[in-house]
């Protein structure tokens, strides 16, 4: 009968193992949803630099993004395979110690309502984010204490470094191919295949109040449930006023797109039962310039098929005048909010070919197609 041995290394070596690889992966997983959308990083970076008056460090917000990103995933890295393990969690400690000083006055004072620690993938409120730092910085001070024990001999520094730096170009190679095009994985409501028509409708209920004359009493009905054919009743009733209760409506978008005299067409433009080409610039003057000729060049194109491409931007009318004259560029143009638009697409400009409510496909500036390229979207049933 084989007798159980007891394990010489204890529990101690298996909360240190199971900390280490926790706080690895953790590091990796928020580094690479941050990496898929480096620009909408930069925007939450940018949300923080102003709330907390860091505003010189503004211009700088891609590369302040860029900092943090790629050393979470160094670090993060470094955990897993232990790789200068005893200055890895110092600088973890250094890191995690700066963000949970950071979000907890976020929580106190709410200036940032989401972090963006998991980009868009996972959403955390203020107090969350806050508690899940308490949680990470434990496990890294337990492991820093018993750090001895998991590196008992000095590794080789050739080996790690090379890891180090593989792992990283071909991380920050993945960073720019996002920054460059557009985030592989979609995580926000603006993603291709969606359908923005909202649903619902029919759950929609329409509420009338009605006040009585002469007691002043109010009633309010479910429309049309009210005695409305009742000759006498109207008389001595009359309406003041209806609610909508829309609580069962799921809608997609929050989004206004005005016209030159103030009229929203979000619903028109966005649930078109056509197809049509969007064409989004939060700021003209910060576009890309090549974007805007090939949006010229494709516009004439779909103009000569009947197919309808606007404009949207937060810019002004004067901005939008002279794009208009600058590239020959002469379609529809609508002014939305800069935060909405920046959300829907992390290009400017950007493209979306919309069919029937359902976003078709997205592309940055430089991936704007020709008038050859598109074709195969306007003629294909699978597009």
């Amino acid at each position: 009968m084989k007798v159980k041995q007891h394990d010489p290394r204890g529990i101690v070596f298996y909360l240190l193992r199971y900390s280490r690889i926790f706080l690895g992966l953790i590091f990796i997983f928020s580094s690479t949803v941050k990496g898929i959308d480096p620009l909408g990083t930069s925007y939450r970076v940018e949300d923080y630099l102003a709330n907390f008056g860091w505003g010189f460090l503004m211009p700088h917000a891609l590369l302040v993004s860029y900092i943090i990103i790629i050393s979470e995933f160094l670090l993060g890295i470094a955990f897993l395979f232990k790789l200068f393990f005893k200055k890895a969690v110092w600088l973890m400690l250094l890191m995690l110690s700066f963000f949970t000083v950071l979000t907890f006055f976020d929580a106190l004072k709410n200036l940032v309502p989401d972090c963006g620690c998991f980009g868009d993938a996972i959403k955390l409120s203020n107090w969350a984010t806050f508690y899940k730092n308490i949680v990470l910085i434990s496990l890294n001070i337990f492991v820093l204490v018993y750090a001895r024990k998991l590196v008992p001999r000095r590794p080789r520094f050739f080996p790690q470094f090379l890891i180090l730096v593989i792992t990283g170009t071909v991380f920050l190679g993945f960073m720019n191919y996002n920054l460059n095009h557009l985030p592989i994985i979609d995580f926000r409501n603006w993603k291709v295949g969606e359908n923005m028509k909202p649903t619902g409708l029919s759950m929609e209920k329409k509420f009338v109040v009605y006040k009585n004359r002469k007691t002043g009493e109010t009633k309010e009905f479910l429309f049309p449930n009210f005695p409305w054919k009742d000759s006498t009743w109207m008389a001595q009733w009359k309406f003041v006023g209806q609610r909508i209760d829309d609580s069962q409506v799921h809608k997609k978008y929050n989004l206004v797109l005005e016209d030159s005299l103030g009229n929203d067409h979000a619903k028109a433009i966005i649930e078109n039962p056509g197809t049509q080409f969007l064409l989004f610039s939060y700021n003209l003057s910060l576009g890309n310039s090549k974007g805007f000729q090939k949006a010229a060049t494709l516009e004439s194109f779909l103009n000569s098929k009947g197919i309808s491409m606007v404009l949207i931007t937060a810019s002004d009318r004067a901005e939008i005048s002279r794009i208009e004259n600058g590239y020959h560029l002469i379609i529809p143009a609508f002014l939305a909010d800069e935060t909405e638009l920046k959300a829907i697409i992390r290009s400017n400009p950007g493209l979306m070919m919309m069919r029937n409510g359902i976003i078709i496909k997205k592309w940055a500036s430089r991936d704007f197609l020709t008038p050859d390229q598109v074709q195969k979207y306007l003629v294909s049933p699978e597009h």
